[in-house]
């Protein structure tokens, strides 16, 4: 019903009402206890609605989402793979879902094991020493692991080395969590395949370099080949290695960071562990570290005594102290933890080699419509440099825009910026083969619509609820009430 299309506000009606508070048993005016400059001078304008009202509404408005659980998910860069529904369940699980953070540790021994597994577990995915859960994000997990990239030199007396390289292909929280950090970055370039120049890498290692951020896949999706021979360099030049884990989804069951040479590590358990994205947030960056980064790592920590006991270990000096208040956002580790355990051992292996099938399957598949920029088996994800016939005049943007009538959500655009048309696909190791068929069908489709009709394909989305919003105004001067955006109809 069209009807339940409008505004909350738009349903309201004066004295309709779902849901009547119960009587306040606690005093005789609660209002009268909070002091009068605190209280409103008006009430809420609040919508009036009846309970039926509310639920029509609100389911229909669910309805226009998009998310993995109603389509795919094609969204390079992000790792949009689905959650399995068990990892909710655990996550729901009263036993957890009670628990306080400042309870005692004797009541709280689940959790804390729970915390420690995750912490062994990701550890051995990675082929590192010890991670800490404890950021709340994958860019602050990123600050973490650079903030411990910097102590480890400040702390070995090595204070100028205060610059680090980043890849001119990288994402761009990059190059600001190292600046958040205190470092100065120093841009390295890339290959035509988005892989590090060595030659351009070797006259920046000198003895002022703390280190270098990389991923790998890179931000294009193919596998660095020289990593052996740049963690030597960088190494012997005594910096460091950082790992953006962005890309780790497709090394599962394959390379471990550590194992590449790699010191210093963060994980998107919200990409590679299936926890949900969440629309920003909660998330989790957990950050791991090689044996002689150990002591750097924040507190609080979790340890294990030798009667099998766990407790939750402060500051002793040496660490970083905290990045976070309590053990960072514990839902997100359950779920994550859920995920690996539900896989086992033999199947997170086959996550990666799926991944990257699932990529070069519909990479090969769409290039004879789509540029290809880049030759040869990628990893998760692959790059188009727009439509192969650019003369429609019709842009990444437009095809974005049509797949939204076909009801897929649209892949990255616009990144990474070696390419003026970039259009990055990531399918995940989740999605079948009928869906990658479907997928691969309405982008041949698309482009054969571009070059018979390109005003039409200009003119999408068609079909969508809101077509072609004005983003530059909406960024501008965004309406955020009610109350503004019918004082903005009535001027």
């Amino acid at each position: 019903m069209k009807y339940y299309d409008k505004l909350i506000f738009e349903l309201s009606r004066h004295g309709r009402r779902g849901y009547e508070l119960p009587a306040n048993g606690y005093a005789a005016d609660a209002l009268a206890s909070i002091p009068g400059n605190l209280l409103r001078e008006e009430k809420p304008e609040l919508p009036e609605v009846s309970e039926l009202d509310v639920v029509r509404h609100y389911t229909n408005l669910s309805n226009k989402n998009f998310g993995v659980d109603t389509g795919f998910y094609p969204l390079g860069s992000c790792t949009m793979k689905y959650n399995p529904k068990i990892n909710e369940e655990v996550a729901a699980m009263p036993e957890f879902a009670g628990l306080h953070p400042l309870q005692s540790e004797e009541t709280a021994q689940g959790a804390l094991e729970l915390y420690y597994n995750l912490q062994q577990a990701l550890s051995n995915i990675a082929g590192l020493a010890e991670f800490t859960l404890n950021p709340y994000a994958g860019a602050h997990g990123e600050l973490t692991g650079l903030m411990v990239m910097r102590q480890y030199h400040i702390s070995c007396g090595d204070t100028k080395r205060t610059k680090v390289i980043v890849p001119n292909s990288a994402h761009g929280t990059n190059p600001a969590s190292a600046m958040v950090a205190g470092l100065e970055v120093v841009e390295v370039k890339s290959k035509p395949n988005g892989s590090i120049d060595v030659e351009d890498l070797k006259p920046l290692l000198d003895d002022t370099i703390a280190g270098i951020m990389m991923t790998n896949p890179n931000t294009l999706g193919m596998f660095e080949t020289e990593i052996v021979e740049i963690a030597k360099l960088v190494h012997d030049a005594g910096g460091l290695l950082y790992y953006d884990g962005a890309n780790l989804n497709p090394m599962l069951g394959k390379v471990r960071p550590g194992d590449m040479g790699f010191d210093i590590m963060h994980i998107n358990l919200h990409k590679t562990f299936s926890t949900p994205h969440g629309g920003g947030g909660p998330g989790s960056g957990p950050v791991g570290v090689a044996a002689h980064l150990v002591d750097l790592l924040p507190a609080p920590r979790v340890r294990k005594d030798a009667d099998g006991k766990f407790h939750v270990e402060g500051n002793d000096g040496k660490s970083l102290g905290s990045v976070s208040s309590f053990l960072g956002n514990f839902g997100v580790m359950m779920k994550a933890y859920a995920y690996i355990l539900s896989l086992g051992k033999e199947n997170l292996k086959n996550v990666g080699p799926m991944a990257t099938l699932n990529a070069n399957y519909i990479k090969e598949s769409l290039k004879d419509d789509y540029l290809l920029p880049i030759e040869g088996a990628c990893k998760h994800e692959f790059v188009f440099d727009g439509l192969k016939d650019k003369s429609t005049g019709v842009t990444t943007l437009n095809v974005a825009k049509r797949l939204l009538d076909y009801g897929f959500h649209a892949p990255t655009i616009y990144f990474p910026l070696l390419f003026h048309e970039s259009m990055m696909i990531e399918p995940t190791e989740t999605e079948s083969l009928e869906t990658l068929d479907e997928f691969i069908e309405v982008m041949h489709k698309v482009a054969k619509e571009a070059r018979e009709n390109p005003d039409m394909v200009k003119n999408a989305p068609l079909t969508t609820l809101i077509s072609h919003p004005d983003e530059t105004t909406a960024a501008k001067k965004p309406i955020l009430s009610y109350r503004q955006l019918k004082a903005d109809q009535n001027a």
